[in-house]
């Protein structure tokens, strides 16, 4: 394997492409050590969990993958991130359950998604009820597993001659009235959240094509979907918090585990802005050539701008924003994010999203004073102050004198 800065793997995490190569060399080394445990013929029968994915190289041409898992008691199971994090399933057994997805896969032109709204697939994809399918492929597919920075890991896949769907879909009822009316993405996105509709079969109906105008819709590769509707979303509950008169009046600090992932999120008093602090302990999957832990950082102004782009960063703030968006306060705030070599294989970054959530429904630790929020921090990570002293939201605070303090 090429020799390749341990930072700039922490930073790209397999799907940005920052080294120059083609494929990542740490993905295309990690997936051929793990075997799937489908059973695989060219003819595989199951019920959709619902899953699918849409990939991006040869963008506008892209290919589909719809997954089923042959012969499982519990077919939705196998792509459920709100029981996985709800049940705190282990990193064993979600890939396990990814493991046994067998793809059919298909090269669609990504301007024409009304193909699968056509065969039903895009439907079934979003189904509320798991939906009987058949996937006939053109050979048997290698029993491997792939792996992705950002995505759920992909099965054993292969060229599918026809994919039928046999059952009904049912997708969300919101969700079959947008497919037939005129509603942009984006307003389309936040009625299906304001409507209950869980943030998953969101970001699949949206990659699938099933959103915005019809004139416009296209299929979307699923990295790019996962990271906008978190972002759609995010922005319309953001104009309230930005808009509210009321601050939180107090410092709060939340934490969780899960999957190898320490989490630790801060709220200050304050404007709306806040600070992503990524700790790769060395030994990790990106991080196995440096010698100690490798920090990223990612800033968001009080006007929203990001100083760079990063799918985790995005994932965990929308949990913030929703939490401020409940209780109609502003505040600025530090997501610290520890990750340890026990995260051997990436899953995607829904858990980094269930995990900030999770964390944000318990009660907050609330120091009195600097050195105990330090404290704090400290005992509940092993780079300790190293973290905080990476944030600019942090130094500000308790730089500036606030007005509040003459009084």
């Amino acid at each position: 394997m090429p020799s390749i800065n341990p930072k700039l793997c922490t930073i790209c995490k397999g799907y940005k492409r920052l080294c120059g190569l083609p494929r990542c060399p740490i993905l295309e080394r990690f997936k051929w050590n793990v075997s799937a445990t489908a059973l695989i013929s060219e003819e595989v029968e199951g019920q959709t969990p619902p899953s699918t994915l849409v990939g991006e190289f040869g963008y506008p041409k892209v290919r589909i993958y719809y997954a089923v898992p042959p012969d499982s008691d519990n077919p939705k199971l196998h792509d459920d991130p709100l029981t996985w994090s709800m049940k705190r399933f282990p990193l064993p057994k979600i890939v396990s359950l990814r493991a046994s997805l067998v793809s059919g896969t298909l090269i669609l032109d990504a301007r024409n998604p009304e193909v699968l709204l056509d065969r039903e697939i895009a439907f079934a994809a979003v189904s509320d009820r798991t939906v009987d399918s058949e996937v006939f492929l053109e050979k048997k597919p290698v029993p491997k597993l792939r792996f992705d920075g950002l995505t759920k890991p992909v099965g054993p896949s292969s060229k599918a001659r026809e994919i039928k769907i046999t059952g009904n879909p049912a997708p969300p009822r919101p969700l079959e009235k947008l497919v037939y009316d005129e509603v942009k993405a984006e307003q389309a996105a936040w009625i299906l959240y304001t409507s209950g509709v869980d943030i998953y079969t969101i970001t699949r109906a949206f990659s699938l094509g099933m959103l915005g105008l019809p004139k416009n819709r296209r299929l979307v590769p699923t990295r790019w979907s996962i990271t906008a509707v978190d972002t759609l979303i995010a922005g319309r509950m953001l104009e309230r918090v930005r808009r509210s008169k009321r601050t939180i009046n107090s410092i709060e600090v939340y934490t969780s585990y899960y999957l190898g992932n320490k989490f630790v999120i801060i709220l200050l008093p304050g404007p709306y802005k806040g600070d992503w602090i990524e700790a790769w302990q060395a030994g990790t999957l990106w991080t196995r050539g440096a010698r100690r832990h490798i920090i990223i950082t990612v800033h968001e102004d009080e006007r929203g701008r990001q100083d760079k782009m990063d799918g985790g960063f995005m994932a965990a703030r929308l949990p913030v924003i929703e939490h401020l968006y409940r209780r109609k306060a502003r505040a600025s705030f530090i997501i610290l994010r520890e990750i340890y070599p026990s995260y051997y294989a990436p899953v995607g970054n829904w858990h980094i999203r269930e995990t900030v959530r999770r964390a944000l429904a318990s009660p907050p630790y609330k120091p009195e004073t600097r050195k105990d929020l330090e404290r704090y921090v400290s005992s509940q990570t092993r780079v300790g102050l190293e973290l905080l002293e990476k944030s600019k939201v942090y130094r500000e605070y308790f730089r500036v004198k606030r007005l509040d303090s003459f009084f």
